[in-house]
């Protein structure tokens, strides 16, 4: 169980020392002392359970892995109340799940955008998520995403060594330091800060690129950190925003004659952020050993490099 939830089972008396109910977390005890505490059954999530297929990458007493499709929101909010992973989830669990915070529900403890695709791993039990959760706050959880940018991020463009936050590392690998933060006036956007916010972690290397000059590449991302619209948001910072993306990659106009009209007209059409959760490794949080998943790009991906390509 988590610290949180023992604490708030014993503030509500849920706790005997010696056969007294001890209702103060901090208090001593004494060597020999019985301690008894009373758990109730995990409650029933207000989240209802909807029969939505999903595509299950591993499975065992402790957790599951996910590779989510574009367009599928991960937890229910105002906005998408119902058909998120989570309802996915419960109806695919049937009701055995032992209870995260003593609520029969899957254990979120890190999230990917609705029209992000890839690989997610969500906890069945308080153990694994407590063990999950530190190795996301430890930043130890490998995490591989497969992007297609506008332009091409190379050590070698003036521009973008001139851009702050931007570095290089050996093997032309592109870092991005900054600190992000939710934008002033847009709430549904993040901003690059370089003061307050939280510090933001991005490493970038070209796979391939595309167009004759080149315009656009195919990218590896991979985290240090891990917030909110992170590297859609650092592509953009370093000028090379994702294609299809509404919110940060808008809709450049690229040179007529760099790419076949049939990659001109597959970019402008992408309707989607071009961003894939390709690789996602951690260590087994209850059972220890490593794992180690990988998902093949999902197909609107591969036709828009296929185009990229001719």
């Amino acid at each position: 169980m988590s610290r949180t939830r023992l604490a708030r089972l014993i503030e509500d008396g849920a706790l005997m020392v010696d056969g007294a109910v001890v209702q103060d977390p901090k208090a001593k005890i004494a060597e020999g002392a019985q301690i008894a505490i009373e758990v109730e059954e995990a409650e029933d999530s207000h989240i209802g359970p909807e029969d939505i297929p999903l595509e299950i990458v591993f499975e065992d007493d402790d957790l599951i892995v996910i590779n989510k499709p574009a367009g599928m929101v991960v937890h229910p909010a105002p906005g998408s109340p119902s058909g998120t992973l989570v309802n996915a989830l419960l109806h695919h669990f049937g009701g055995n799940l032992s209870g995260v915070g003593g609520v029969k529900r899957p254990g979120i403890v890190h999230r990917i955008d609705k029209e992000t695709s890839g690989l997610l791993v969500v906890a069945k039990s308080d153990a694994a998520h407590q063990g999950l959760a530190a190795q996301f706050e430890k930043h130890t959880v490998e995490r591989y995403y497969q992007a297609v940018c506008y332009g091409v991020p190379d050590g070698n463009d003036p521009r973008l060594r001139g851009v702050k936050g931007a570095s290089f590392e050996p093997g032309n690998i592109l870092k991005l330091t900054t600190q992000l933060a939710r934008h002033k006036t847009d709430r549904q956007r993040q901003a690059v800060l370089f003061q307050g916010g939280r510090h933001a972690v991005t490493r970038a290397r070209i796979v391939e690129t595309f167009g004759n000059p080149s315009c656009a590449a195919l990218v590896e991302c991979w985290l240090e950190t891990g917030r909110t619209h992170q590297i859609r948001v650092h592509m953009a910072h370093a000028g090379h925003g994702l294609i299809g993306d509404p919110t940060y990659g808008g809709r450049r106009k690229l040179a007529a004659k760099a790419l076949s009209t049939t990659a001109q007209a597959a970019v402008q059409a992408f309707p989607r952020q071009a961003l894939h959760a390709a690789v996602l490794g951690f260590d087994h949080p209850v059972t220890g050993g490593l794992l180690r998943f990988e998902a093949p790009l999902p197909q609107d991906m591969a036709d828009l490099l296929a185009a990229l390509r001719q």
